[in-house]
């Protein structure tokens, strides 16, 4: 027997994600829970923006993250990991390219994917 989802049980965890997010920061590691962003972050709080729910790329569904411009470094340090965060609890974490980020200056946020993928 083939294993199966219904795209609706996708589409509730990313649109949770997309309605609960209101904070993105660019980090040197992947923190282990909501106060250890402060550890880690290498910006302050972006606000991130999300487009519609969309079929993956591969299977399953995706959600888009849209990219970000100019965003304030207020720690130097090698940008490793991208996190999104409700203000109160770490929602996601994914990995970045890495790049050496110096205070002062600023960082753009390439647009990125969110995927869930169908059941195998």
């Amino acid at each position: 027997m083939a294993k199966w989802q219904n795209d609706l049980m996708l589409d509730a965890a990313l649109n949770y994600i997309s309605t609960n997010s209101v904070e993105m920061y660019v980090c040197s590691g992947q923190p282990a829970n909501y106060a250890g962003i402060a550890a880690v972050a290498l910006t302050g709080a972006i606000t991130p923006t999300f487009q519609s729910l969309a079929n993956g790329t591969t299977s399953g569904r995706k959600l888009a993250v849209d990219a970000k411009a100019d965003a304030a470094i207020t720690s130097s340090g090698d940008a490793t990991h991208i996190v999104l965060s409700s203000g109160t609890v770490l929602l996601y974490v994914t990995t970045s390219t890495t790049q050496a980020l110096s205070s002062g200056g600023t960082v753009s946020v390439p647009a990125w994917n969110i995927e869930l993928a169908d059941a195998v």
